[in-house]
């Protein structure tokens, strides 16, 4: 079985290329290929499945599905920081030809703009994330961490996937880890949530940490980074075109009229054959 290890600003991804579509993506092998000493360590797995075009009034066409699932196992709706390294994989090996990549996940067609170094290769990709879905600009959340009751205030919204933005003085004594896994598991979230918290440096500028749903803490999320701007500017402190400053690298966000776009690296890392024992040995050959 063939794989790409990749990411995009520090948030990193063993990707299966399936163009046929004849892998079977079991949890149980997204959790050994996620491990970090056991398997190839990774935020998530991404199966690149075939492109597809409906016909008829609702035809959809994509050049590849990103078939993504957290480091869990669980199924995800889209990946911002994902789909670049999608199509990367797909434009540098001519799959795709051109400077643009349709990228099919379960949120729609993310369209993919590449720019290329000299040598040909995609370095940095612009991608149309669509339009995000307001939820509560001020959503009260009462949870217990330990033995205490805290209550805080949450900006949600919807980037094809769930999320809730908090605004804190200093993201980097920010509580990611004990607030970030009880709020993705609150009640007001029935389907849980990302988590972000962040600060707001200047109108055009933020920093921010993420806890990733099905994952914890990632050093970068493009669905992020979108929703951290997005937050931004509902609550009145920052414009709509922002760098957002992640522990793994900045990505460029512009909040358009109809959509939003987010512009980043992709890198690939290595690549290689799983081995068939390891296969065997984790029940997935």
């Amino acid at each position: 079985m063939h794989f790409v290890k990749a990411h995009g600003t520090g948030n990193d991804f063993v990707l299966l290329p399936d163009l046929e579509d004849r892998l079977d993506l079991t949890p149980r092998l997204v959790q050994a290929l996620c491990a970090p000493h056991l398997g190839l360590g990774g935020d998530g797995v991404i199966r690149l499945g075939g492109g597809h075009k409906h016909d008829g009034d609702n035809a959809t066409e994509f050049d590849v599905f990103m078939d993504y699932r957290n480091a869990d196992g669980s199924v995800v709706e889209m990946c911002g920081n994902g789909v670049r390294c999608v199509a990367k994989y797909v434009l540098d090996r001519g799959i795709v030809t051109g400077d643009i990549c349709r990228v099919g996940t379960r949120a729609g067609v993310k369209v993919v703009q590449a720019t290329r170094e000299s040598d040909g290769r995609v370095s940095v990709m612009r991608v149309d994330m669509g339009a995000p879905v307001p939820g509560n600009v001020a959503q009260p959340l009462e949870f217990v961490v330990g033995d205490q009751t805290i209550t805080a205030t949450a900006t949600t919204l919807s980037m094809g996937n769930p999320h809730a933005v908090l605004i804190v003085d200093d993201v980097a004594a920010a509580p990611v880890t004990t607030w970030g896994p009880v709020i993705e598991q609150h009640a007001a979230f029935p389907q849980g949530t990302n988590v972000e918290f962040i600060a707001v440096d200047q109108p055009d500028r933020l920093v921010g940490r993420i806890w990733e749903r099905g994952v914890g803490e990632t050093l970068a999320s493009g669905t992020g980074a979108s929703a951290m701007a997005v937050a931004a500017h509902l609550l009145g402190l920052a414009g709509r075109d922002v760098v957002v400053s992640l522990p793994g690298g900045e990505l460029a966000v512009e909040w358009a009229d109809e959509t939003l776009f987010v512009s980043g690296p992709a890198v690939e890392v290595a690549e290689g054959e799983l081995s068939p024992a390891w296969l065997a040995a984790v029940g997935a050959a």
